[in-house]
């Protein structure tokens, strides 16, 4: 029996932006964000998502990722019962919650950093941080030295070998789970998180809920060394995003095959997307924005957990400069969709209900079937059927012969409900220029 997680189509918020919060987090007043936010309820249930991922959420000092205090949602949104609340609506409509989990390293107005600050070497917390030094002082003006993520020294790096550490975080997560009643973390900075930790981690939550999902934040490295029985059940599929975007640029779906077969052993376990809140936006990164329909039946239908970042739906453009992600993190509100719905998210909410009414989807094996520069036809098996997918990314019309692994007599294009015939063990498709169709085909 498949879990929630592998049935899952995702839609990622970021909401201290798509709410238009301000950037620092200065107010002693709880604002009511989560009225807003609980309104992209039915618009993400439209789209035929079951599954949110939403974060940062916890009370931080600017971005989001520099905690204040793990057990306060960030008042900026909210308070605790406004998010409680938004996450009983979410179980309501058949949509599960993940949330961020910033494990790695705090804000500096965290109270164990605000101890060390005050009574230096007798503050009970000073092994709470990798690398405490009294011997030199931060670059922020501290009178103690500590290693900082990437050298940022407004994110000072927990110690998370430390036991009272990582019982403070699992009691946490603990909270979490009793609270707010969430389904998931997806942890910051995986790829550097302490082995352990994360260990313990997947052994305490898989006893405080039933199917609850750890999914890492990993770019580089192999993916296998994180997603495995002991720590995590997935992490972000980099590689296939790269692939995705530069194997439509450059025309060379054999990018994207070399990816998905590289990665056979877990790719259907791996979550998959084309933008997030630290990418440049697909529709910005694509030299030929026609190629949006395609590479989003790509993303739904090759293995993986797909997910659509908030504004993906419509299209929407952004880019980050070198010193600002705001562009990537724009104020949306799901009213925009009367504006701002076209051909794309009529796509999607297909995509999506094909992906979610299929077996197929849901740890269905892949083939290959066909394979150019220009198109690529693939299989997802179930017993007794499969569902296969051909995608043209040249502006011309063309007809493939894809041979058809199973024997059938008949193919159901799932995008309109047609049919076409299986002849000699192939099926004849002709398509559109930058097109992209699913068939069902059922064993006879």
């Amino acid at each position: 029996m498949n879990t929630w997680y592998e049935k899952a189509v995702f839609y990622h918020m970021y909401p201290l932006g798509m709410t238009g919060a301000p950037k620092e987090n200065r107010s002693d007043d709880v604002s009511s964000r989560f009225e807003e936010l609980n309104q992209w309820i039915p618009h993400i249930r439209a789209l035929n998502c079951n599954a949110i991922y939403i974060g940062p959420l916890f009370e931080s000092s600017s971005h989001g990722y520099d905690t204040r205090d793990y057990k306060l949602v960030d008042r900026r949104l909210g308070d605790n019962k406004s998010f409680r609340t938004f996450v009983a609506l979410c179980h309501e409509a058949g949509i599960k919650v993940v949330v961020d989990g910033v494990f790695n390293h705090t804000g500096r107005e965290f109270f164990a950093f605000k101890d060390i600050q005050e009574k230096r070497w007798d503050s009970p917390y000073k092994d709470w941080y990798k690398g405490v030094s009294f011997d030199w002082n931060s670059p922020l003006g501290d009178s103690f030295g500590y290693e900082a993520w990437q050298g940022h020294f407004e994110l000072p790096c927990l110690n998370l070998k430390n036991p009272q550490v990582k019982n403070y975080l699992l009691d946490v997560i603990r909270f979490w789970t009793e609270e707010f009643d969430i389904d998931g973390i997806r942890l910051d900075c995986a790829n550097i998180l302490d082995f352990e930790f994360m260990k313990e981690m997947r052994r305490a939550t898989s006893r405080m809920k039933e199917d609850f999902w750890l999914m890492g934040e990993v770019i580089h490295g192999d993916y296998a060394r994180w997603v495995n029985d002991e720590m995590l059940h997935s992490v972000t599929n980099y590689e296939l995003h790269k692939s995705l975007y530069s194997g439509f640029n450059d025309h060379n779906f054999f990018e994207i095959a070399h990816n998905v077969r590289r990665l056979e052993a877990i790719h259907r376990k791996l979550y998959t997307f084309v933008d997030n809140h630290d990418e440049d936006r697909i529709a910005s990164k694509l030299r030929d924005k026609d190629h949006l329909i395609p590479i989003y039946t790509c993303l739904y239908t090759l293995p993986g957990i797909p997910s659509v970042y908030y504004g993906g739906e419509w299209g929407i453009e952004g880019s980050r400069t070198r010193t600002s992600d705001e562009a990537l993190r724009p104020a949306l509100n799901p009213s925009m969709d009367s504006q701002l719905h076209c051909p794309l998210t009529d796509h999607l909410i297909t995509l999506g209900k094909i992906h979610t009414e299929n077996p197929e989807y849901h740890n269905g094996i892949y083939q290959e079937l066909l394979l150019t520069n220009r198109q690529y036809a693939f299989a997802r098996k179930a017993p007794g059927s499969i569902c296969l997918t051909a995608v043209n990314n040249d502006d011309k019309e063309c007809t493939l012969s894809v041979p058809v692994p199973i024997s059938a007599s008949t193919a159901e294009n799932l995008m309109d409900g047609s049919l076409l015939p299986v002849e000699h063990g192939k099926l004849s498709v002709i398509l559109k220029g930058n097109e992209g169709v699913v068939f069902k085909i059922r064993e006879e």
